[in-house]
């Protein structure tokens, strides 16, 4: 099996690479009947020299590969017909922006699996960039409180070489008594986490938190049921909030009346109440100054995000009362960070990380017959059709969606 590392054309830039060249060492030594080439890229966060230092081939010949390996979706006139590729297609939420690139992938007859859909057999995603989101989208965090409150002022994420170095730089500043709310305690939650337990931030209770003053910064991470409560009032398990999501009713304010900074973790599922409305926004009760929304669900339950932010200016501001974007550092707004690409900012953590877990989980399916299902759970188009998990989106690639 012939595994090419395509080159990232799609823009912004992302530097960053499923298969580092630690990685692609690791796949040739477990599996010497693979093969590996990566084509040229002058914005990889790997240089061709460091994959050629590493004895992996750097060539332009990616036809003469059978899987081709990117991460965000590949503009449709550099597809090459008949291969396999994984990619990132934004197309399993019938995202109209993607539309023509599903169209194309059918009609050139690309078997294509999307690395959103890799799971194993229980549904549960194997592979993903969340942890560092949440890394990035703390630390993105605290340095919009320090330029909204002008306290201090720290380099963007993307300028700094890792993860520690993201810990160093925030163990420089000093920050005063306030309470910090992070939601959700899957991979980006606990990702977010890592940074406020870095920075030796003091963690405390949802009881604590809610009801009790500190002389230094605190954060309190919660979870779905401290945000959402039955409208009957019955306490039932987590599960019940899953699978009946229209009994529940948001319970945020209590946090939102006590927090200084709100880092968005958390995954939203359909159905579920919003976190707060843009009528919450209004009460006076609601203290909240700066929005960390790593999870960047435009219009949605976090009222403040009215679009996603970028890299090079990721900060804007939230009138509560025109309920429109504003400057962020005018009296009465809120600064909201509001980034969808987070782990591009720290692209060489990111890539070795999702890598050892592509390495460990993907590449093997390859050679054992796909034992586990992985690649047919995963397997959006195969000889001009989509299969049978992805029956659901012939309305949206027929343009009836």
């Amino acid at each position: 099996m012939h595994f090419g590392i395509i080159r990232e054309r799609k823009n912004p830039p992302d530097k960053r690479v499923v298969l580092s060249p630690t990685a692609c060492q690791k796949v040739l030594k477990s599996f010497p009947e693979a093969k590996i080439s990566v084509e040229p890229s002058p914005i990889r966060v790997f240089h061709d020299d460091e994959y050629r230092s590493a004895g992996i081939s750097v060539t332009p010949a990616m036809e003469n590969c059978d899987v081709l390996i990117g991460v965000k979706e590949v503009p449709i006139e550099a597809l090459i017909p008949g291969k396999k590729y994984f990619f990132f297609s934004h197309t399993i939420k019938k995202q109209p922006y993607n539309r023509k690139l599903l169209q194309a992938v059918l009609q050139m007859n690309i078997e294509l699996y999307d690395h959103e859909v890799i799971t194993n057999e229980k549904g549960v995603r194997l592979v993903a960039f969340g942890r560092y989101a949440g890394i990035v989208g703390a630390y993105n965090g605290i340095r919009a409180y320090g330029l909204k409150s002008s306290s201090f002022e720290i380099p963007k994420a993307e300028a700094l070489k890792d993860q520690q170095e993201l810990i160093s730089t925030l163990k420089t500043i000093s920050l005063p008594p306030i309470k910090i709310l992070l939601t959700g305690k899957g991979r980006v939650g606990n990702g977010a986490k890592e940074i406020l337990d870095g920075m030796q931030l003091k963690e405390v209770t949802v009881e604590d938190y809610l009801h009790k003053s500190f002389q230094e910064p605190v954060y309190c991470q919660i979870d779905v049921l401290d945000y959402n409560r039955r409208k009957d009032g019955q306490p039932l398990p987590m599960q019940d909030f899953f699978d009946h999501p229209e009994e529940y009713e948001s319970d945020f304010m209590r946090f939102a009346s006590v927090s200084d900074i709100y880092i968005a973790g958390h995954f939203y599922g359909d159905g579920a109440p919003f976190l707060f409305t843009r009528s919450d926004v209004k009460r006076k009760e609601f203290k909240v100054q700066v929005v960390a929304d790593i999870s960047c669900d435009i219009d949605g339950p976090v009222a403040t995000t009215l679009r996603a932010s970028t890299i090079a200016d990721p900060i804007y501001g939230y009138d509560p009362e025109k309920e429109a974007e504003t400057s962020y550092t005018q009296e009465g707004t809120i600064a909201v960070m509001a980034v969808d690409n987070l782990p591009a900012e720290l692209p060489r953590d990111a890539s070795e990380g999702f890598g050892d877990t592509f390495v460990d989980h993907v590449i093997p399916a390859f050679f054992n017959g796909d034992k586990r299902g992985i690649l047919d759970r995963a397997r959006m188009t195969h000889n001009g059709k989509l299969t049978p998990h992805y029956a659901y989106l012939q309305d949206y690639v027929d343009g009836k969606e």
